[in-house]
């Protein structure tokens, strides 16, 4: 497993990261054999465990918790806060009152006296972020955390958190984790360079596309089986996903390559991402996920993906809680 550090951290991290948001809830619910898969995945040089407070309302993070405890020190720790509680509306977003709260509910879970990397899992847009990055620098001195970040930002709001953080005194978000994928590129036209012109670390989630490139037959798909017409061809936009699927799996088949290899490999290569996380929901898909983790691409191969989807081109829909209140609350447009 080759190591990375994160970004101005001094925090070395595998360029591989394990995240569990299908360990428990409805994802893998076999304890046991979760535990064996984060063991597995620590034995193989994975050192860098991704999690959050929302996944399995919790539970997640305890699996987690108890699978690391006699191994806490080979653990670079991650989670996140701030994805809501339908039952409360101040369980939730980036104000100090919640930051709190989220913190030591999390450290509970996780059985643990720190946090490696506390992430703000969306970007809050009824919280000044003088306030969000006055109480994370709080927990930072308080020995609660040891660095965090930012999740899903765009890059204008990047921009004006490092801003704030230099022109207020607080410590600054040190990461940024976003969707990336041969399917997701968007984050090529500014995120990433953004992260990267800040000395940031990048961390990126949904290699496969949400299954879309996993190589697997529908049904093996879970995320088919819940939502079939995720997949459908006669959904509108799905034809062209699937065209592009095949065109990239002919690719990875001439590369002497697996198409989940192939995509994995893809998002490692670009400069600005210091760790792909991967998201196993059986032993079998991590040890899959691992060999990947040895795959580089040549520059025929990449310059044949982006000759089939294109740079910064993005053909998924938008992710959960990403569109700005000015698009999604018609009061913030009309008069």
């Amino acid at each position: 497993m080759q190591r990375r550090y994160l970004g101005a951290t001094g925090i070395s991290v595998s360029d591989t990261a394990l995240g569990s948001m299908n360990f428990g809830g409805f994802g893998n619910t076999d304890r046991d054999e979760v535990t064996r898969m984060i063991h597995t995945a620590i034995d193989a040089g994975i050192n860098l465990i991704d999690t959050a407070d929302r996944y399995g309302d919790g539970e997640s993070e305890r699996i987690v918790g108890d699978a690391i405890r006699d191994r806490r020190d080979q653990v670079v720790l991650a989670t996140k806060f701030g994805l809501p509680d339908v039952q409360d509306p101040n369980r939730r977003g980036a104000s100090p009152r919640w930051i709190r709260t989220a913190v030591e509910e999390s450290l509970q879970r996780l059985g643990t006296d720190h946090i490696d990397l506390y992430q703000l899992h969306r970007y809050d847009w009824n919280t000044d972020l003088d306030e969000t990055l006055g109480a994370l620098s709080d927990l930072k001195r308080e020995g609660l955390i040891r660095s965090f970040g930012h999740s899903m930002f765009p890059a204008e709001k990047i921009v004006e958190a490092q801003w704030v953080a230099e022109r207020r005194g607080h410590a600054r978000f040190v990461t940024e984790q976003a969707r990336y994928s041969i399917l997701n590129r968007r984050v090529e036209a500014s995120v990433l360079p953004t992260a990267r012109r800040y000395g940031m670390g990048v961390l990126t989630f949904s290699p496969l596309a949400n299954g879309w490139l996993s190589g697997r037959e529908l049904s093996e798909n879970s995320r088919a089986r819940l939502s079939p017409a995720l997949f459908d061809r006669t959904t509108p936009g799905n034809a062209e996903r699937w065209r592009i699927v095949e065109q990239l799996q002919d690719v990875a088949s001439q590369a002497g390559l697996t198409l989940p290899h192939l995509a994995t490999a893809f998002v490692r290569t670009h400069p600005a991402v210091t760790a792909v996380i991967v998201g196993p929901r059986t032993p079998e898909q991590l040890e899959d996920l691992i060999a990947a983790s040895e795959q580089t691409l040549t520059g025929d191969v990449l310059d044949a993906v982006d000759a089939i989807a294109a740079p910064g081109a993005e053909t998924l829909p938008a992710d959960y809680l990403t569109d700005t209140p000015a698009l999604t609350d018609p009061a913030q447009r009309r008069r």
